[in-house]
C-alpha cells in the first residue's frame, strides 16, 4: 500500500514545480516512504501542464490531472482526494511556501498520534500586511462559529487519514473549511502543527480581496448545509410555521376588533387601513412559502446528492 499521497493544486506555477518535485522526492526517499505526488492542473495558462508531463516521465510516482479550465482550489483538492490511494494524504501549495520537510512529522502525527486531521499553522508569516490582518480576522470568525481551536484554517499544508478525504466533498471556496467539514462528518480528532512558511520564490500571489467575501459567504453556506442538508424542513418549516402563526394570530385579533368595533373618535376604523393588516398578510404568505420551500428541499435531498462536475482534459500515470 502507498504510505503517502501528496496532492498539489497547480495554477500558473511552472517555475516552482521542478524544485517542488525534487524536494518532495528527496524527503520521501530519505525516509523510505512509498508515495505518489498528484499534481492537479487547475486550468493554468502557462506551461505548468507541460512541466508536469515531463516530471511524470522522469518519476513514475508523479501523477497528473488537468482541468479544461480554472475551477478553483477546492475543485482541485476534491479531484485529488477522489484519486488518492495513500494511507495518509498531505496537501500543499505549489508555490514553495510550504516546506516538504514537514511531511515526516505530519505523517507520524496522523499514523501514531491518532489524529484524523493535522492542520498547519504558519505562526511566522512572510506575507504583506494586506493579507495577514484580514486572515487573522477570518480565522477568528471561523473559530467562533466552528468551535474548532485552530489558528490557521486556510493553511494549505494539511495531513489527513485516507478515510477523511474519502468522506468529504469540496466546492466553491470550501477548502478553507476542511476542518469544519471533517468535524461535522464525525472526524473530531483535529490537531495543529506549527509549520515553516517560506517567502514566495517564483510568480505572484493569487490572493485577492474577493476571496475573503467569497470565503465568508461559503462559511455561511457550509454551516447551513452541514446542519440542515438532511433535514431542510427543520429550518424552513420552523421559520414558516412561526411566520404563519404570527400572521394567523394578528388576523384573529383584527377579526375580533372588527366584530366588537374600533372607534377613533366616533368613526369605526377600517381593518384594511391598519398596518397590522398588511403585516398579517405578509406573515401568512411568507410562512406558507417557507413551509413549501422546506417541503420541496426535503424531496430534493431525499432523491439527489451533490456530485462534482469537472471537465478533465488529460491524466497521467493513473491506472485504468
Amino acid at each position: 500500500m502507498i504510505q503517502i499521497s501528496v496532492i498539489v493544486p497547480v495554477f500558473d506555477e511552472q517555475d516552482s514545480l521542478p524544485e517542488l518535485h525534487n524536494w518532495i522526492s528527496r524527503v520521501m526517499e530519505e525516509n523510505a516512504f512509498t508515495y505518489e505526488i498528484i499534481f492537479v492542473n487547475d486550468g493554468s495558462k502557462d506551461n505548468s501542464w507541460g512541466v508536469i508531463q515531463k516530471l511524470s516521465c522522469i518519476n513514475p510516482n508523479v501523477k497528473g490531472i488537468s482541468f479544461t479550465r480554472n475551477y478553483g482550489k477546492s475543485a482541485a483538492l476534491d479531484m485529488g482526494f477522489s484519486r488518492a490511494q495513500g494511507e495518509v494524504v498531505i496537501t500543499m501549495d505549489a508555490d514553495l511556501q510550504d516546506s516538504p520537510d514537514e511531511i515526516p512529522e505530519l505523517y507520524e502525527l496522523v499514523t501514531s498520534g491518532g489524529y484524523d486531521l493535522i492542520s498547519g499553522w504558519k505562526k511566522k508569516r512572510h506575507d504583506p500586511i494586506s493579507k495577514t490582518i484580514p486572515s487573522k480576522f477570518f480565522n477568528w470568525v471561523t473559530r467562533v462559529i466552528s468551535g474548532i481551536k485552530l489558528h490557521d484554517f486556510n493553511c494549505g499544508l494539511k495531513a489527513y487519514k485516507i478515510k477523511v478525504v474519502k468522506n468529504i466533498h469540496l466546492y466553491g471556496e470550501m477548502h478553507r473549511y476542511i476542518p469544519l467539514i471533517a468535524k461535522w462528518n464525525g472526524f473530531t480528532n483535529i490537531g495543529e502543527k506549527v509549520v515553516d512558511h517560506r517567502p514566495r520564490k517564483y510568480g505572484v500571489t493569487k490572493f485577492g480581496w474577493e476571496r475573503f467575501l467569497n470565503g465568508f459567504l461559503d462559511l455561511i453556506s457550509v454551516s447551513f448545509v452541514n446542519r440542515y442538508k438532511k433535514r431542510p424542513m427543520h429550518f424552513f418549516g420552523s421559520l414558516g410555521t412561526l411566520s404563519f402563526l404570527t400572521g394567523f394570530i394578528i388576523t384573529c385579533w383584527l377579526i375580533i376588533q372588527k366584530i366588537h368595533g374600533i372607534y377613533i373618535g366616533n368613526v369605526v376604523r377600517d381593518i384594511t387601513a391598519q398596518p397590522l393588516f398588511f403585516l398579517a398578510l405578509v406573515a401568512l404568505i411568507a410562512g406558507l412559502q417557507l413551509f413549501l420551500t422546506g417541503f420541496l428541499a426535503e424531496m430534493m435531498t431525499s432523491n439527489n446528492s451533490r456530485k462534482a462536475d469537472y471537465n478533465i482534459e488529460d491524466e497521467l500515470n493513473f491506472k485504468l
